[in-house]
Order: C-alpha cells, then structure tokens, then sequence
C-alpha cells in the first residue's frame, strides 16, 4: 500500500481569495487524506480482483464528476 504524502492546494473562494481559517483549512485536508486512502483502497481492492486498471481510473474520475453542488446560487 503507498503511503505517499500529498501536499494539498491553498484552497481557494470562487472570488480566489485564500481560506485561511486554520480551522477550516484542517478539515479540508483531513477529508482529502481520508477520500485518498479511501480511494487507494478502492483501487487496491479492483486490482486484486483483476479489474483494469484503467477501467478502476475511469470509475473514480466519474465518481468525482457525478459529484453534485447542492449549494449552487
């Protein structure tokens, strides 16, 4: 398992202006760390059952583009 540590964007407003609560930005990168375990998971699991590689890629990046806003104005 790949325990490879990434180092997550400066999260940004739709105005671009930085979110710089440390309280907030902890939250964003401690639900980043846990949907990338998740996701390595996912992946682990698909290639142990001989499923494609690229297909396994393909499903997550669907799954991200699925991803509805519910807070749209």
């Amino acid at each position: 398992m790949s325990k490879t540590h990434i180092t997550w964007p400066k999260w940004l407003r739709d105005d671009n202006s930085v979110v710089a609560c440390t309280e907030k930005v902890k939250v964003m990168n401690e639900n980043f760390d846990e949907l990338k375990q998740i996701a390595q998971d996912a992946l682990e699991d698909g290639l142990l059952m001989e499923v494609s590689e690229s297909q396994m890629r393909a499903a997550l990046h669907e799954l991200v583009d699925a991803l509805i806003n519910p807070y749209k104005r």
